[in-house]
């Protein structure tokens, strides 16, 4: 393939992705795995961890951060399982000043790595459904009720955190009235946080 056709097609996969992408994809644009360590060396591409590059001359994003995590947790199938949730999807949301030190990634209970979780990221364990992610560029989070549902029950953060969130929630229409009357009354949701949504 020429070499300028397997730019055009990694470009057209980074575009989406704030420039990262994985040896997998690169395999599929056309990039022989064996010519990956040319591109790092050369100055191409940035080994961003293991399997996960960044196009050098890519324009620098500061999403590109939550891209490299999405694509660490994907499955044998080349499919992201995390989403970012708590304190991170509450500061992606924008309904907080909190500025968390370490991403948190909900990830499926049966989720295994053989490595070590990196640095950067928090662990969450949870079977999450379709209708509590919010897709974005490159990546995923949990929506704001769900997210409140989250910080509500850890209570690793102060409550007037959360309780800004479900303000700001309901006043930008990020909670639908169904769901505020369900929150209301679910279970699920401590006393205190019940009342919030009154």
């Amino acid at each position: 393939m020429a070499l300028s056709r397997k730019r055009d097609q990694l470009f057209e996969i980074v575009e989406n992705q704030h420039g990262i992408f994985t040896t997998k994809q690169a395999v599929e644009a056309g990039y022989d795995r064996k010519t990956h360590d040319y591109q790092v060396k050369s100055g191409y591409w940035i080994r961003e961890h293991r399997g996960i590059y960044r196009l050098a001359h890519f324009q620098h994003s500061d999403e590109a951060e939550f891209v490299i995590w999405s694509l660490w947790s994907r499955n044998r199938a080349e499919i992201p399982q995390g989403v970012f949730s708590h304190e991170t999807a509450l500061t992606r949301l924008e309904l907080t000043d909190l500025n968390p030190p370490k991403l948190h990634l909900t990830v499926l209970k049966g989720f295994r790595r053989t490595s070590a979780t990196p640095s950067p990221l928090v662990l969450h364990f949870a079977d999450l459904q379709d209708s509590e992610i919010v897709e974005l560029q490159g990546y995923r989070i949990t929506t704001a009720l769900r997210t409140i549902l989250d910080l509500s029950l850890e209570e690793r953060i102060s409550r007037e955190f959360i309780k800004q969130a479900i303000k700001e929630s309901l006043a930008r229409g990020m909670v639908t009235e169904r769901q505020r009357k369900e929150a209301m009354l679910s279970p699920l949701f401590p006393n205190w946080t019940q009342k919030m949504f009154r």
